[in-house]
């Protein structure tokens, strides 16, 4: 139906909005990482091994960069972690290169980020681990204290602790809209969900209803067929018209054009209660003209209650009342006991309270009423009986 495609259209999109999201953070960290890396190296090192090996850590950082995914962490992070460790310590003992940290701070920034839980103490951690590998410089430097714990302990774990801040910050943002797309697609579902529910409850209404006519005059043409047999050929005639009326309202249904008309459900009403030996009063109050959507949701009430009233009861005379904003149907032939849970009028009292309005069911002293009122700002102009 349109609503499941709808759904399957808005997971299309929530993946593909997560697919382009996932390539503008690894395009915008690769691009942010890449030459801020390189320029620390060319400025670090002054033999061409100590270019290569202050670029270790670069090339680390990248490759663990390139392996972001949104959910979970790559199996290749902590070798990363552990080479660009390494050239830290290796920058701080042996090259003297104060800016080896970069690629540390940039892995563990960025997936420090991203673990469940424990991400503060994550941070703590990564900023401890930097401040501790730059602190080894004062076991081979000849330069002052102070020096060194400035270039390689105070300056790399500043900035550490603020890169981490930012990716914590950006990964937040990424979790709401993350969140936000898991919404929107449980929202989809949820409307799938209701419109299979609003098809099965239409659908119920139109084949249930006939279902239930064809055996009452199924039943009615067996009897006739040897006392009577114009009339049990009438009731045969009727018959295949209705199914074939219903077969029209299936696929009106399925093609979302169905719409009810409450005269001819009244008229439909009358007739298969009169066939059931049933007397019919119907009443019309005077209050102004039906709207469609009123009539709509009405002619479900009633025709909902007659298939009730012929299933459920033994009835002998039954009284609706309709005006422009409500219905009530009250019948006779009840059973003194107290009344079951109908599925059909659960389903259409949250269609009513859907619309405004109110469904009422009662049962006092063997009589059974269902009436549904409808919002409406009309005042009532009388009443015109029109008894059958």
């Amino acid at each position: 139906m349109r609503a499941g495609t709808g759904g399957f259209m808005a997971t299309e999109y929530n993946e593909d909005t997560r697919g382009r999201l996932r390539k503008l953070n690894i395009t915008t960290m690769v691009l942010a990482t890449g030459p801020v890396g390189a320029l620390m190296v060319a400025i670090d090192s002054r033999t061409w091994w100590e270019a290569v090996v202050l670029s270790l850590g670069v090339l680390a950082a990248l490759l663990a960069l390139l392996r972001w995914t949104a959910t979970g962490i790559s199996r290749v992070v902590l070798p990363c972690l552990a080479v660009a460790a390494a050239v830290w310590l290796a920058g701080a003992l042996a090259v003297g290169g104060h800016t080896a940290f970069y690629g540390l701070t940039i892995i563990g920034a960025v997936y420090a980020a991203k673990l469940p839980r424990g991400r503060g103490a994550a941070a703590v951690a990564l900023t401890a681990a930097v401040a501790g590998l730059g602190a080894t410089r004062l076991l081979v430097s000849p330069a002052s204290v102070a020096d060194v714990l400035f270039s390689y302990v105070l300056i790399p774990t500043g900035v550490t602790a603020l890169v981490a801040a930012s990716m914590f910050l950006g990964q937040w943002y990424y979790d709401i809209v993350e969140e936000l797309a898991a919404s929107r697609e449980r929202e989809a579902e949820l409307a799938v969900a209701r419109e299979r529910i609003r098809f099965a409850g239409d659908l119920h209404d139109i084949q249930g209803h006939t279902l239930h006519v064809v055996k009452l005059k199924t039943a009615l043409a067996q009897k006739l067929v040897r006392t009577d047999i114009g009339r049990a050929e009438e009731e045969l005639r009727e018959i295949h018209a209705l199914v074939g009326d219903t077969i029209t309202q299936t696929k009106e249904l399925v093609y979302a054009q169905r719409r009810l008309n409450i005269a001819a459900e009244l008229e439909n009403a009358k007739n298969l209660f009169e066939s059931a030996g049933i007397r019919v009063d119907v009443a019309r109050e005077a209050d102004g003209e039906m709207d469609a959507r009123a009539g709509e949701l009405l002619g479900l009430v009633l025709r909902e209650t007659t298939t009730n009233i012929l299933r459920h009861s033994e009835a002998g005379q039954v009284r609706i009342t309709l005006s422009a904003w409500g219905i009530s149907i009250l019948n006779d032939g009840v059973q003194e006991a107290p009344p079951s849970e109908l599925s059909g009028l659960a389903a259409l009292r949250e269609r009513v309270a859907g619309h405004g309005g109110e469904l009422t069911v009662e049962q006092k002293d063997g009589r059974f009423l269902t009436a549904a009122a409808l919002p409406h700002d009309r005042p009532d102009a009388g009443t015109r009986r029109d008894d059958r």
